[in-house]
């Protein structure tokens, strides 16, 4: 099978379905934010801003990041590259666990009674990432289309 075979191989069953469509739809106000300011958030130039400067990440790696968060979840949603998108979140979830709130430790601050979030909601987001990453996007989803399109050929 070949390489671009493999890539829109997917599992034609619910369970990534619903994994690919909870995480997009979970993701997606954040990568808006990020992107086109929307929900409060400081759009892309002002989260470059704060990942280049304050963060000190390279321009590079923010791109990435945004385009992750951003893409990534409208990849999910529709089903298109969805194990490329679940990758790239899984990644800024990862990162994110490691570089901001390990140190915050496991739960997320429900009462505001610590000094920032924990990363459980970040190891949802991973758990989500890697059925889509194993099983594929699932049903309805347009690499399921471009799969039976290629096996066709």
């Amino acid at each position: 099978m070949k390489a671009i075979q493999l890539l829109f191989k997917t599992n034609p069953s619910y369970a990534p379905l619903i994994a690919r469509l909870t995480l997009g739809f979970v993701m997606f106000p954040h990568g808006a934010q990020k992107m086109l300011g929307w929900f409060g958030g400081d759009g892309f130039s002002g989260t470059m801003n704060s990942f280049t400067q304050q963060m000190h990440i390279p321009a590079a790696l923010a791109f990435l990041a945004i385009m992750a968060e951003f893409a990534g979840s409208l990849g999910l949603i529709t089903g298109l590259l969805g194990r490329i998108a679940a990758f790239g979140i899984a990644v800024n979830m990862t990162v994110a666990i490691l570089t901001v709130h390990a140190t915050n430790g496991f739960f997320m601050n429900w009462f505001g009674n610590q000094k920032g979030e924990g990363f459980e909601y970040h190891l949802l987001a991973i758990g989500l990432a890697l059925i889509v990453i194993f099983q594929g996007a699932g049903k309805a989803s347009l690499d399921a289309l471009i799969a039976r399109r290629l096996a066709a050929k």
